[in-house]
C-alpha cells in the first residue's frame, strides 16, 4: 500500500504578521519540494473540510465559537502575542482538522499505509480552551480520538518530535489512561511544561526534555530509552506523529541540533512499532519548522521514510 499526501491550498490564506515564522511560505517550500519526481508515488488527496463536531472532540463547543466568533472581517487580530487570526484562518484550521480525521479513516480503511498531513496552522499548543503557540485546534488530538469514536480504536499514541513541548496535547490527554503523549523537546523553553515528572493520570504522558545544544546522539538515546519502550508497551493501534521539524540545526526558533537523517530515524522507529502493533497505521501532522531550507529536507526525509513501507 501507499503513503498519502493530504494538503490544502486554503492553508495558504491563515495570515500572520509579517516576519512572523508560521508563515504560508512554509506551506509552499514543502510543496515544492514534494513535487519532486522521487515524490511521484505518493497518493495525494484534498484536506476535506472539518466540522464543529470534530472540533468538539477534543474542545468544548464553548471554545469552538470562541475561535469562530474571533475570525475578523479584514486584517489580523491578535488572540496572544504569538497567535493571530485573519480572515481565512477559520477555514485553513478546519482543513487541519479535516486532513487529521481523513488521514485516520484512510489508514484505518486500509486504502493507504500511511499518511503526512502537511497542513496549518499547526495544532499541538492549543489546549482544551486556550489558543496559544500559532495554534487554534489541536490536530493531532482530534485524530486521536476521531480514530477511537469513528474506527474503534481502544489505544492512541501521539508521538511528537517538535522542539517545543506540546502543553496542548498533554492537557487534552491527561485524564484519559487510553491516550498516550510522548514528547521530546527541549527545556527549559517555552511553553514551560514536559517535566519528566509531568506523567498523566496513569501514566499515559511520557516527557523526555533535552538540553539546549543537545544533537541526534542525545536525541536518539532518550527516544531509545524513555520513549520508544514505552510506545512498545502501550500497543497503540494507531501511531499519530506530531512532526514539527524546528529541533533541525538550522532552525532559528530552538538550539537543538538535528538533522534530517535524525528524523528519518525516527519515523523508521516509530514505524518498526507500528507494523508490530497496529498494522503499520502510521497518521503524521505537520507542526513546526521556520527555516525553510531546514524544513524542505526534513520533510522530504521524513516522507521519504514513510514511503518506504
Amino acid at each position: 500500500m501507499s503513503t498519502l499526501l493530504i494538503h490544502h491550498p486554503a492553508c495558504l490564506g491563515h495570515a500572520t504578521p509579517l516576519g512572523h515564522p508560521e508563515r504560508a511560505d512554509r506551506m509552499r517550500v514543502i510543496d515544492r519540494i514534494l513535487e519532486h519526481e522521487r515524490f511521484q508515488p505518493l497518493e495525494r488527496e484534498a484536506a476535506a473540510l472539518g466540522t464543529r463536531a470534530m472540533v468538539e472532540m477534543a474542545h468544548p463547543g464553548t471554545y469552538f465559537d470562541e475561535i469562530a466568533d474571533a475570525v475578523p472581517a479584514e486584517g489580523l487580530l491578535r488572540l496572544d502575542d504569538d497567535t493571530t487570526i485573519s480572515p481565512g484562518s477559520l477555514e485553513a484550521a478546519l482543513r487541519a482538522v479535516g486532513g487529521a480525521c481523513q488521514a485516520v479513516d484512510e489508514v484505518f480503511e486500509k486504502k493507504v499505509r500511511n499518511a503526512f498531513v502537511t497542513v496549518r496552522p499547526p495544532g499541538h499548543h492549543a489546549e482544551s480552551k486556550r489558543a496559544m503557540g500559532f495554534c487554534l485546534f489541536n490536530n493531532a488530538a482530534i485524530a486521536a480520538h476521531w480514530a477511537r469514536v469513528r474506527h474503534g480504536a481502544e489505544r492512541v499514541v501521539v508521538m511528537d518530535f517538535d522542539v517545543h513541548h506540546g502543553n496542548g496535547t498533554q492537557d487534552i490527554f491527561w485524564n484519559d489512561p487510553n491516550l498516550m503523549y510522548a514528547s521530546t523537546h527541549q527545556m527549559p523553553f517555552y511553553p514551560g511544561t514536559g517535566e519528566v515528572g509531568e506523567t498523566g493520570v496513569r501514566d499515559n504522558i511520557v516527557n523526555a526534555p533535552l538540553w539546549a545544544g543537545a544533537g541526534g546522539a542525545d536525541f536518539r538515546e532518550a527516544m531509545d530509552i524513555a520513549i520508544l519502550p514505552r510506545i512498545e508497551d502501550f500497543r497503540p493501534d494507531l501511531v499519530i506523529i506530531s512532526a514539527g521539524f524546528d529541533a533541525h540545526t538550522r532552525d532559528p526558533m530552538s538550539q537543538i541540533n538535528l538533522v534530517e537523517a535524525d528524523f528519518a530515524w525516527a519515523t523508521s522507529r516509530l514505524m518498526d512499532i507500528a507494523d508490530r502493533r497496529c498494522d503499520g497505521r502510521v497518521v503524521s501532522v505537520l507542526e513546526g519548522g521556520y527555516d525553510l531550507e531546514g524544513l524542505a529536507r526534513s520533510v522530504a526525509a521524513h516522507v521519504m521514510t514513510l514511503m518506504k513501507n
